[in-house]
């Protein structure tokens, strides 16, 4: 298929979208709408800024025949940055699928899930951060800041004061996790089928089975195994619950019925919810203020820094890809 058919082809299927349709580039997730389709370039704007930026029919088709060149997908780590949109509009595409799980734009024979993000859903909605109502979130949160501020890639050289903090909250989020884990994995068992996997940005998931075997009464087993041939003494053995039973009410010393080992260990004997809580807080109003002043700040440097790749490559011809 030449490249305007092609071309024509993401035409129609981008002018057939919503004017809500949002998509997301699959680098770095920023979130996008196309506003208008010409016939040399189509024209996005980005939701978190508002910046509007036209993509240029050659760079489409140059990205399209490096896909065309390399039967295992083009690598999307090799784009530049500001060319993230392009493999994510090219996914409305039927030929053309980006795969998020190996970082790659490849073609296909069969139509595919494209870039798209829900319909409808406004800017507000995808960016704005919320707090879940999750034991782990917290633990985690100050997990992550304590690991942030403390090098713990030696642990000898830690202040013990700073081991006990971590141990007590890798403790914690290992607890609360866990239990996450399984209210997750029931859900799932709901959705997943057998043979069939699920992929997610991070990973995927496969339904599969596993058989448990309980014994049955001991006279059932012990009767029907002596009706085979197999003497009771050949599988019976002492049970240690049963020797604890009996040494209560004997004068035998323990030792003279078990190998006795000590072993040591560190265990969280308590958790002081007060200091947790106040520097939680002191976390959650610090990822409010990022989410204000300082992501004003941080948007407006790199708004000033875009400008001036913008101006020293002004002069530069051909494609980026």
């Amino acid at each position: 298929m030449t490249f305007a058919a092609t071309w024509g082809n993401l035409r129609d299927e981008c002018e057939a979208l919503p004017p809500e349709a949002t998509l997301a580039t699959p680098l770095s997730d920023t979130k996008f709408r196309i506003t208008d389709v010409q016939d040399h370039r189509i024209v996005i704007e980005l939701l978190d800024t508002g910046e509007s930026r036209p993509l240029q029919r050659e760079q489409f088709e140059t990205l399209a025949g490096r896909v065309e060149e390399t039967a295992r997908g083009f690598h999307l780590d090799r784009l530049p940055p500001e060319a993230d949109p392009y493999p994510a509009v090219l996914s409305l595409h039927p030929r053309f699928e980006v795969d998020t799980n190996q970082g790659i734009l490849r073609e296909t024979d069969e139509p595919t899930p494209s870039q798209l993000v829900q319909p409808g859903e406004s800017p507000a909605e995808t960016t704005e951060r919320t707090e879940p109502d999750l034991a782990v979130y917290s633990d985690a949160l100050l997990l992550v800041d304590l690991l942030e501020s403390h090098d713990v890639t030696d642990l000898e050289t830690v202040d013990t004061s700073v081991l006990v903090n971590l141990y007590t909250l890798l403790s914690d989020v290992q607890r609360g996790a866990n239990d996450l884990r399984k209210d997750v994995s029931t859900v799932l068992l709901e959705r997943v089928h057998h043979d069939q996997p699920v992929h997610g940005q991070f990973g995927s998931v496969q339904r599969t089975a596993r058989t448990y075997r309980s014994l049955r009464d001991e006279e059932t087993v012990l009767s029907t195994l002596e009706a085979a041939g197999i003497p009771r003494e050949r599988v019976t053995s002492v049970d240690a619950s049963k020797v604890e039973d009996a040494l209560e009410v004997t004068e035998l010393s323990p030792s003279e019925l078990f190998e006795i080992e000590r072993r040591e260990y560190v265990r969280k004997a308590e958790v002081d919810d007060e200091r947790k809580e106040t520097r939680l807080q002191g976390l959650k109003d610090r990822l409010a203020a990022t989410d204000g002043a300082e992501a004003d700040a941080l948007t407006a440097e790199i708004d000033a820094l875009e400008q001036r790749i913008e101006e020293l490559t002004s002069f530069q011809t051909g494609t980026t890809f």
